[in-house]
C-alpha cells in the first residue's frame, strides 16, 4: 500500500503545475543535468522550498559548495522530508522526498561536512527559493 500524504494531486493536476523537467524529477524520480539549475549558485539569506507544494525545506545557512553540480544541504528543517532506499541503476541509495507531498527532491549521502556529516543531494528544480 502506497503512503497517503497531507498534500495530494492527480497525475494530471501534477501535469499542469510541473515544467517538464519538474514532472519528471519529481514525480518520476528523474535527475536534473548537474550544473544546469540556477539554484546551484544561489547565495541569499531565505529558504528553499518544494516546488511541488511549498514547504519549506532547508535554509540558505545549511548550503554548501559540494563540487557536484546541484545543490548541496548538510541539514533538512524538521520533519520536512523522508528518505527510502533507493536500489535503481544497481545502487543502494538513500532517497529524499518532500514529507508533505512525496516528491522526489534527490538522494542523501554519509560524506557532507560536521557536524551532520550528511549531504543532501538535491535537484534544484525540485525547488523554489524564497528570500528573506
Amino acid at each position: 500500500m502506497e503512503k497517503t500524504y497531507p498534500v495530494t494531486r492527480s497525475d494530471a493536476e501534477w501535469r499542469a503545475m510541473l515544467t517538464p523537467e519538474q514532472y519528471q524529477v519529481m514525480r518520476h524520480h528523474g535527475t536534473e543535468a548537474p550544473g544546469s539549475c540556477a539554484l546551484l549558485h544561489e547565495k541569499r539569506q531565505g529558504a528553499f522550498a518544494c516546488a511541488g507544494c511549498g514547504t519549506p525545506l532547508f535554509r540558505s545557512g545549511r548550503k554548501f559548495e559540494s563540487g557536484t553540480g546541484w545543490p548541496s544541504f548538510d541539514d533538512p528543517l524538521p520533519d520536512s522530508v523522508e528518505t527510502s532506499v533507493d536500489s535503481s541503476y544497481g545502487m543502494m541509495r538513500t532517497e529524499v522526498h518532500c514529507a508533505a507531498c512525496g516528491s522526489h527532491l534527490g538522494h542523501v549521502f554519509p560524506d557532507g561536512p560536521p557536524p551532520s556529516h550528511l549531504r543532501y543531494c538535491i535537484n534544484g528544480v525540485a525547488m523554489d527559493f524564497k528570500p528573506e
